[in-house]
């Protein structure tokens, strides 16, 4: 690997070849799983290019290709699961720089894929009272292109859906991995080509997304004895069509007294909660309806005179409460399953009532295929590997799918199925497969089973046209 030959090709363009930071900018929270932290601890690139525009991204690109270098995408490196590691070392491409807002018009913007999901939600704020659909629980420090690339929903997909869902992305302008690199304009269904793909078949370079009406959002903990309590009350607070949350998600004790420590002074030891962002204008209805349902709402943003030093409750939320935890238990970590409707509160308690003492349940209530029903991001104490892989059988084999957060492919770990024309894609789009090699099954494996049977968030291209 030729890195001097390729410095010479870059010049004009930002890189970072000291090996303390080239390594810090090769991780991401790989370390949520002690398998992949075994596995990855080691893996770092060969250097950091932070090209600051298109041109410049296609010169690193072209220059990548002639010498045979590994490039691996990456944002902030705020995903869970290695998406953003380079296993063959080469370049790590960072596309925080590419970060302007290009325009922003009524139900959509414009950008650059190094926007982070917070500054764009300010500025479309500011400009015409809009948002953005849906973010991550890491919407402060997470990019929007990574988002796209390494994410599946999340605060907000209680009412949209997830990224996978026609119409939550609307275009995407992606760079090719060739001799002479190819701009690419992706709409409607060619946008599965590289959502939620790891930039292993193209370079995100501009994101046009829907965006939603603004509105003052309330954060709320409701608490209950129990955790079956708390999944029906918010399965049911899901269905009031006339109450606007945007986020709606269950965390059973202990984890929310135990380490939710800058809400602990609200809490109660042995209560499960639930975390609510309700509007401004459905804020009565929605206490009313606590009240009713015997919801006791033990934090209500509106009634504090000092929030300082309280994060967001979406900050206790999706991968951010496996985070809260592991900062004062190390020994923990979690899975990522659905819980299928119409069965998932039935699904959901069985779950929680099989692992005592090894799982503490976690659901994060969505909109999936029209339907109310949950995501699982339990937490779960390691004990061995053996143990962890039993666990997962079990939620398979009792119709709780897993999408298994302790691998770093997309097929295994991403959710995403790969079928035929997904590959074709990548062999027009990556020839010599040097965008963030070691992500997809299919492309090293030529015995690949297209026909798994398996359950995917991320269908494959056949089943979408």
């Amino acid at each position: 690997m030729d890195i001097d030959a390729l410095i010479g090709d870059l010049e004009g363009i930002r890189i970072e070849d000291n090996d303390k930071i080239v390594q810090q900018k090769s991780r991401d929270f790989y370390w949520y799983s002690p398998l992949l932290k075994r596995q990855l601890d080691h893996v770092t690139g060969d250097l950091v290019v932070s090209p600051k525009s298109e041109a410049e991204l296609i010169q690193v690109l072209r220059a990548c290709y002639r010498h045979d270098i590994p490039v691996t995408p990456r944002g902030t490196g705020t995903g869970n699961y290695g998406q953003a590691m380079p296993l063959s070392g080469g370049v790590v491409l960072s596309l925080a720089e590419m970060k302007d807002i290009r325009e922003i018009r009524p139900g959509r913007v414009i950008c650059g894929p190094g926007v982070i999901c917070s500054e764009l939600d300010k500025a479309a704020r500011e400009h015409s009272g809009q948002e953005l659909r849906m973010h991550p629980s890491t919407a402060h420090t997470a990019t929007v292109g990574g988002f796209i690339a390494g994410g599946s929903g999340g605060i907000g997909s209680i009412n949209w859906g997830g990224l996978r869902d026609f119409g939550n992305i609307i275009r995407l302008r992606v760079v090719t991995m060739e001799e002479e690199p190819k701009v690419l304009e992706l709409t409607g269904q060619d946008l599965h080509k590289v959502t939620h793909a790891y930039g292993t078949n193209g370079i995100i370079t501009e994101v046009e997304m829907p965006l939603a009406p603004a509105y003052d959002w309330i954060d709320a903990i409701v608490g209950f004895d129990s955790f079956d309590e708390a999944a029906a009350y918010a399965n049911a607070l899901a269905r009031q069509d006339g109450i606007l949350t945007k986020l709606i998600s269950v965390v059973s004790a202990p984890c929310p007294f135990d380490y939710f420590k800058r809400h602990q002074k609200f809490l109660k030891q042995g209560q499960s909660v639930v975390l609510v962002m309700v509007a401004d204008q459905s804020h009565d209805a929605f206490r009313a309806f606590s009240a009713r349902a015997g919801g006791d709402i033990v934090f209500d943003a509106s009634n504090e005179t000092d929030l300082k030093g309280i994060p967001p409750v979406f900050e206790l939320s999706w991968n951010h409460t496996t985070l809260r935890a592991l900062r004062v238990d190390p020994a923990w970590t979690y899975l990522q399953s659905l819980y299928p409707f119409p069965n998932q509160l039935e699904l959901a308690s069985k779950m929680d009532r099989m692992f005592p003492g090894e799982l503490i349940s976690h659901l994060e209530f969505v909109r999936f295929d029209g339907d109310i029903t949950c995501f699982g991001l339990p937490l779960i104490r390691f004990t061995t590997e053996e143990r962890l892989e039993e666990i997962i059988e079990l939620h398979n084999a009792n119709g709780c799918p897993i999408f298994n957060p302790h691998r770093y492919t997309l097929e295994e770990g991403g959710m995403k199925q790969t079928d035929e024309l997904q590959l074709e894609f990548k062999r027009q789009a990556d020839p010599k497969g040097l965008l963030n090699p070691g992500k997809m099954i299919a492309w090293d494996d030529p015995d690949y089973d297209f026909s798994s049977g398996e359950i995917w968030l991320f269908k494959g291209l056949k089943q979408t046209g």
